[in-house]
């Protein structure tokens, strides 16, 4: 079972670390959008959220202080989740969808996130570089 931890952990970073470094590498493209969302300072913040990405897939996957990175990652989802894909504002049904889509997928990336903190901060995990920060 160990490494089939191991190998949940590897596949959650992989999507976290990959949305970082598109963030980074498509900042422009990016702050474009959370432009004409209301966001102010977007370039800034497109530049913050990858980072924080990156930092959270980083520490789940080599397991330092993974009960932090993860719950970073949690709430880092949720805020984006409202702030940047509030289906409930669009008035076309098309844009409506798609922000539906990428909220529920930022809210489950959350319940991911929050599960493995839950196992991060028990000391559970196997393969990790430190223990966690935070023990129940």
């Amino acid at each position: 079972m160990d490494e089939v931890f191991l190998i949940s952990r590897i596949l959650f970073a992989y999507l976290v670390i990959g949305s970082g470094i598109g963030h980074l590498t498509a900042t422009g493209a990016m702050a474009g959008y959370a432009e004409s969302k209301g966001l102010s300072n977007a370039k800034t913040m497109v530049q913050v959220s990858g980072v924080a990405l990156l930092a959270g897939g980083i520490s789940v996957l080599l397991g330092i202080w993974g009960d932090i990175g993860s719950l970073g990652l949690a709430i880092l989802f949720l805020v984006i989740a409202v702030v940047m894909h509030a289906f409930w504002k669009e008035s076309d049904a098309q844009a409506r969808q798609a922000e539906m889509v990428s909220f529920n997928k930022n809210v489950s990336l959350a319940g991911g996130a929050l599960a493995l903190f839950v196992l991060l901060s028990n000391d559970f995990a196997p393969y990790t570089i430190t223990g966690s920060l935070i023990n129940w």
